[in-house]
């Protein structure tokens, strides 16, 4: 019975069940976990879970629900706190939100005092987590990306300046207490008051104003039963002030033991450290705040004047139509005011605030921060602008298309966010040492002074000595701090270069890839296709229609062809010049130079087969978004060619397209397109075909009523910097493969060209996904691929990184695990440079992390007293400790100075 009150019954949401099996599946799955009863619904899509919470964590039944092929339905959001100081803060945050039903993960940053939380929101809300935080003795300011910046920066402003005052405060009474120690006795007996008293009366307001932070932290840790750096340094300060009390009154102590200016001087470090750390911090984070004060606040609205209260504007213009500006009212209005289809006029010097159109006028606009990019874009009619990009020199008037969350200046910085929140793989082993550290703190301080005092035979003085140094010297903050600062400020100068790198795993990951795969189309190409050739397929009758109609023009053409009859008529009617033979030479010399009437109905034949060519498969292309489908269907456009109804339109994908044009069936496709529908291809066909493959070009079969009517070639231009990205790739040791659904011929031409070792052609969209997985079983490779339109989003999600070109879909840049946001494909090996640049920082960082505590924690102990009789006072102990964090976050802001080598015209060879 008790048994039954302890377990938890929660209701999990599932994405990707669409039968009763899948339903039985995943029950199946939870139920193997033990003491886990589960019943899944499929109407729901919810599994119903009773779980032990002693035997089971709710991770696990995410585990097993992933391990059958299934995904968690999860919220995600990212919550501010304060007054985190040090690693163990962070694992208690984290293990204290985990413990909250309906919470699957949690990634607390110390150096952002972020936590991003995934959840439930179903069975959780941010307000239970918030009272959560405050009740482990942390404070909770609110939803991140509802806090308000210029309220965040001057809470940051206020707590510096609380902290140098207490500093400055600090080494002042520090100084005069240590001048007292100085000072000879006689003149403490002129005014009546001895030293001792002197010192206590000095040090007692200045150290209660100084050590008040700290102390008050320590005390509130122990309330919530959590054990970190705030409670040793609580006793380090406590055992030095309460010793320097007891010795003044000699109560149990004597006057040697005199610690006032010490239990001054140690919170004034330790102050002075987290000053100096603070403001570290705010550096790595920069690149964020950057891009946050992009956004402007306010912007100015054009509204007709007619239309004042009413439409605000929206009178549906036109592209041809420009927008006079005597027609229109300007209004300023906050950026969370504008709607879509808002016109804002943007003036030289301003952020331009929401992505759009420019409707009219022209401008220079940079957006170094958006693409990377240094130079200045020129920007007119139907050009599209971008959220936080500044306008330099002209005016421009904008229709917004995105506003607040969904521009690309938005998206960017929520991808940043989450991703400097994330936390490396190499961190795991930092959490697993803090987690034992202060304990083991602890037991080395009583040893050290259980050693010196009972068993060395040492003073007290001393022994309390070693005690103070070690529960001050040791930092943990260091190692909590080497991970997420480096991550943070790579990140985040990553993303000015135009990478946005998703999270730590996939930092750690794109170091170590050893095969690159890409994409062709839109990829290593340009991703427009031009047509190139329009070839028309005669069928066999088509010489007998050819003549029958030159036959049928030659009876028409009476005005110009009937050459008897025009001599005749000019011999009889032309009385004044009646010489035959040279009316015959002059019809006949006309006839030659105006009437070649076979050549010009074979040039008008084929003018006319080509344009319904060009009609017939523009018609069907219409339906699509393929790059091809729109360089066909531009085209048309130029040609002013009017497109049929598609009917039963079928996408058939990695083959072509299929529909019906006036009551007939059209395909436009490849070989294999043809063979499922069973469409004889002649060997003229296919010579022809095989003719424009073998020269590189991407061939199409345009096939009318069963007949084949010709054959449509495109050619697509190879980026610039395609061939430089794979001679980098080589260089670094990494493999490359080019995967495409053209025909291998097409594919290896490109291929050749731009250098890549690999080609595979004719790669079905849903084959993509099982090439990558291929790759990654044949040895322990990790597999890269770069992609840009949605056939390419389960093998980016299937890779162990994704890279996904900005330039590209939507749904390609969700997949990715990187984002390049120009499509530049050089950044392709930005983003690799970068991950061996912050995991060698990292590593690093963690080194000296552990080699500070490994020396520095031993000579505290009083271990090289014996030999050279040198012991670690207390007051420097903390200095020490001040220093240590601050080096570690130097060392990873160094980062934000770092320029990877394809950026400076270098090639990273790896040997």
């Amino acid at each position: 019975m008790n048994n039954k009150k302890e377990k938890k019954k929660i209701e999990i949401p599932i994405e990707g069940m669409n039968c009763a099996s899948c339903a039985l599946n995943v029950e199946n799955s939870i139920n193997k976990l033990e003491g886990v009863q589960s019943q899944v619904d499929i109407n729901t899509n919810k599994a119903r879970v009773e779980y032990d919470p002693q035997s089971v964590a709710i991770w696990d039944i995410e585990k097993s629900i992933e391990n059958a092929g299934y995904k968690v339905k999860k919220s995600e959001i990212s919550l501010q706190i304060a007054g985190m100081h040090c690693a163990n803060c962070v694992t208690n945050i984290e293990e204290k939100l985990k413990s909250l039903d309906g919470v699957y993960s949690v990634n607390v940053n110390l150096n952002s005092q972020k936590a991003l939380v995934y959840y439930d929101k179903n069975q959780i809300n941010s307000e239970d987590m918030g009272k959560a935080i405050i009740n482990q003795g942390f404070d909770y300011l609110g939803v991140a990306n509802q806090v308000d910046p210029d309220a965040d920066d001057k809470l940051y402003e206020k707590d510096l300046k609380d902290k140098k005052n207490r500093i400055i405060v600090g080494f002042i009474f520090s100084g005069i207490l240590m001048g007292l120690m100085f000072t000879p006795h006689m003149a403490f007996h002129n005014i009546g008051i001895s030293m001792l008293m002197s010192s206590l009366l000095i040090a007692i307001i200045p150290f209660i104003y100084v050590s008040y932070p700290i102390i008050k932290a320590g005390f509130n840790s122990l309330a919530h039963k959590n054990l970190d750096m705030d409670v040793m340094y609580t006793m380090g300060i406590l055992v030095a002030f309460i010793s320097s009390l007891l010795g003044t009154f000699n109560i149990i102590l004597d006057s040697s033991f005199m610690f006032y200016e010490t239990a001054i001087m140690l919170p004034s470090f330790l102050m002075l450290g987290r000053y100096l750390e603070s403001k570290a911090k705010r550096k790595t984070s920069s690149s964020i705040k950057q891009l946050i004060h992009l956004q402007p606040k306010t912007a100015t609205l054009l509204i007709k004047k007619e239309n004042f209260n009413e439409n605000r504007g929206k009178e549906n213009l036109t592209e041809e139509k420009a927008i006079d500006s005597n027609e229109y009212e300007e209004k300023e209005i906050l950026i969370e005011d504008i709607a879509i289809d808002d016109i804002i006029l943007v003036k030289p010097g301003d952020k331009v605030p929401i992505d759009g159109l420019v409707l009219d006028g022209e401008s220079y606009v940079e957006e170094s921060m958006i693409t990377g990019e240094p130079i200045a874009k020129l920007k007119s009619k139907n050009d599209k602008v971008f959220a936080g990009t500044i306008n330099q020199d002209g005016i421009l008037k904008i229709k917004a298309t995105h506003i607040g969350k969904d521009t690309v200046l938005s998206q960017i910085i929520d991808l940043v966010e989450k991703a400097q929140t994330s936390k490396a793989p190499v961190q795991k082993i930092a959490d697993k040492v803090v987690k034992y550290f202060i304990p083991t703190i602890l037991l080395i301080a009583i040893v050290s002074f259980i050693v010196w005092y009972l068993i060395l035979g040492s003073t007290l003085l001393f022994a309390l000595t070693t005690l103070i140094s070690v529960l001050v010297v040791a930092c943990p903050c260091a190692l909590g701090l080497a991970t997420p600062t480096a991550v943070t400020v790579g990140i985040g100068r990553a993303a000015e270069y135009g990478i946005l790198i998703k999270n730590g795993s996939t930092l750690e990951n794109a170091g170590n890839v050893s095969i690159a795969i890409f994409d062709k189309t839109g990829t290593i190409t340009e991703g427009n296709p031009e047509i190139s050739d329009v070839f028309i397929l005669n069928n066999d009758n088509n010489d007998k229609n050819y003549l029958n109609e030159n036959i049928e023009n030659f009876k028409n053409n009476n005005e110009n062809n009937d050459f008897e009859n025009k001599n005749k008529n000019d011999l009889k009617n032309n009385k004044e010049n009646n010489d035959f033979e040279k009316n015959i030479e002059n019809n006949l010399k006309n006839n030659n130079e105006n009437n070649d009437f076979e050549k010009n109905i074979e040039n008008n034949l084929q003018n006319n087969n080509e344009s319904e060519l060009i009609q017939l498969i523009a018609s069907l292309e219409n339906n699509s978004t393929h790059p091809i489908a729109k360089a066909i269907t531009k085209k048309a456009k130029e040609m002013n060619l009017k497109l049929d109804k598609v009917d039963e339109f079928e996408n058939i994908r990695g083959k072509g397209l299929k529909g019906k044009i006036k009551g007939k069936t059209a395909l436009a496709g490849n070989k294999s397109l043809l063979k499922d529908e069973n469409i004889a291809i002649s060997e003229k066909s296919m010579e022809k075909y095989d003719e424009f493959v073998n020269e590189g070009k991407t061939a199409i079969f345009l096939v009318y009523n069963d007949s084949i009517k010709g054959i449509i070639t495109l050619t697509d231009k190879i980026k610039d910097n395609s061939k430089k990205t794979i001679e980098n790739l080589h260089s670094m040791k990494i493999a490359t493969f080019m995967i495409s659904g053209d025909n291998g011929k097409t594919a290896i031409g490109v291929a050749n060209e731009v250098g890549i070792e690999n080609v595979l052609g004719d790669v079905l969209p849903n084959e993509k996904l099982e090439k990558v997985r291929e790759l990654q079983k044949s040895g322990e490779n990790k597999v890269l691929f770069v992609g840009d339109g949605i056939n390419d989003a389960p093998a980016i999600s299937g890779a162990d990184v994704g890279v996904a070109l900005g330039s590209g879909t939507d749904i390609a840049m969700e997949s990715g695990d990187i984002v390049l946001i120009k499509g530049d494909l050089e950044n392709v090996v930005g983003s690799i440079e970068f991950s061996k640049k912050v995991m060698t920082r990292i590593k690093e960082n963690i080194f000296w992390a552990f080699a500070y505590n490994i020396i520095l924690i031993p000579i505290a102990a009083g271990l090289l007293y014996p030999l050279f009789g040198i012991i670690f006072r207390p007051e420097f102990a903390g200095l020490a400790m001040a220093l240590s964090s601050v080096t570690v976050i130097s060392l990873s802001l160094m980062l934000k100075r770092y320029v990877p080598p394809i950026k400076r015209g270098l090639k990273e060879v790896t040997t």
